[in-house]
């Protein structure tokens, strides 16, 4: 009799086997989206698609929307936050359905991949470092379990669980000699290990009043930090040494004037800045205020400005993702604003193809020669052509 290891393990192997098998046979879609030297992803903060295109307090966004490429129909795969980070760098959940942070350098706890127990929003306990293999939770069509219900739920299919391996994009990248990088906003120059949340000074493990540390920096919009071999740090390719924040020696500005760009950038602003909110962050800051809008506006256009200014975007083909995790919850279907900015190819595309996270995902792993990883290789799932065409 074959052990559920072995079965789980045989599984994930057939979809492994069955991604890279479809990456061939549609190779000629591929071809449409050159090699990619860098892509820089921004990521944003909890706001649907009508609540973005055609807002005045974003005006930035909007000319990028108009004279850049826009995805019209692009959807966040559930609720909440983190859930869809993950699912942006990895392909899967891994089993996390909540915001909770990690259960920091913990070898003796099971991973919810490996377990097949999903850490949802009624789990008290921080999440299990993701390691291993097994199969992800399923997302449910309405999820209800954060701010509420929804009055209209006509949220995209659920999402089975499915044979999965914990890792990412990053892991990819660093087996192929490449690079990767992930930029946080306020992150502090100390380093990410063991923080949850921080204002570039402060942390939780500072000895100082909690209630007084702003949570600018949040871990759970850092999603390579969740990862075991991250955590262990054994790889300075692989590590912690991968990310800073975005000012300082090793920042993002700092890097984009030396020229000692990765390949892959993700890029997350503090929660002010990500339109996200803090309740304790001062008026303009507060949970669903238009200044939000405003002040993550301004936030995109210093980002991409500085980027499009670097040497680096000048040269070999390259892209800037702007896009947002999710929406608010207070309007469905999940629909959020994804924008691609290419130095290369063509401009004021606006496609209607029903793309999500999954789908960029496996675009960038097109573009930098990768196979896909976990629910990217999934048959619905097609590269955004479109968008990143030459």
């Amino acid at each position: 009799m074959i052990s559920i290891k072995t079965q789980i393990s045989l599984c994930v192997a057939a979809a492994i086997a069955c991604g890279s098998a479809m990456a061939d046979e549609h190779g000629e879609h591929h071809s449409r989206i050159p090699h990619l030297d860098h892509v820089f992803l921004i990521m944003l903060e909890n706001h649907a698609y009508d609540q973005i295109i055609g807002n005045s307090d974003a005006p930035f966004i909007n000319q990028m929307a108009k004279q850049k490429n826009l995805a019209t129909n692009f959807f966040a795969v559930g609720h909440p936050s983190l859930t869809n980070y993950l699912e942006v760098v990895g392909g899967s959940n891994f089993g996390v359905i909540n915001d909770h942070s990690p259960d920091w350098h913990n070898a003796g706890c099971t991973p919810n991949l490996v377990s097949g127990i999903p850490s949802d929003e009624s789990a008290a306990a921080p999440i299990c470092p993701i390691a291993g293999s097994g199969m992800d939770a399923a997302t449910v069509a309405v999820d209800t379990t954060n701010e509420g219900t929804p009055a209209n739920p006509v949220y995209n299919q659920p999402l089975a669980a499915a044979p999965t391996v914990g890792k990412t994009i990053a892991d990819q990248l660093v087996e192929a000699g490449m690079s990767w990088k992930s930029y946080q906003e306020d992150l502090g120059f100390n380093g990410p290990d063991r923080v949850n949340y921080g204002n570039g000074t402060f942390t939780n493990l500072s000895p100082v009043n909690q209630a007084d540390v702003v949570s600018l920096y949040a871990v759970k919009h850092n999603p390579f930090a969740y990862f075991a071999n991250v955590q262990a740090n054994t790889d300075p390719e692989n590590g912690f040494a991968n990310m800073a924040d975005f000012t300082g020696l090793n920042g993002l500005y700092a890097d984009l004037a030396t020229g000692k760009v990765p390949s892959f950038s993700f890029i997350a602003p503090n929660q002010c800045n990500d339109m996200h909110g803090r309740g304790n962050a001062g008026a303009l800051c507060n949970y669903d205020n238009p200044a939000l809008i405003k002040t993550g506006d301004v936030a995109v256009q210093k980002l991409v400005t500085a980027i499009e200014q670097s040497e680096v975007w000048k040269e070999g083909k390259n892209a800037i993702v702007v896009m947002f995790d999710e929406n608010d919850y207070s309007s469905l279907p999940n629909k959020v604003v994804t924008i691609v900015e290419t130095n290369y190819g063509k401009n004021g595309v606006q496609s209607n193809k029903p793309y999500n996270h999954f789908a960029l995902l496996k675009t960038l792993e097109t573009g930098f020669g990768l196979d896909c990883l976990n629910h990217a290789c999934d048959k619905n799932v097609a590269t955004m052509n479109d968008l990143f065409a030459r």
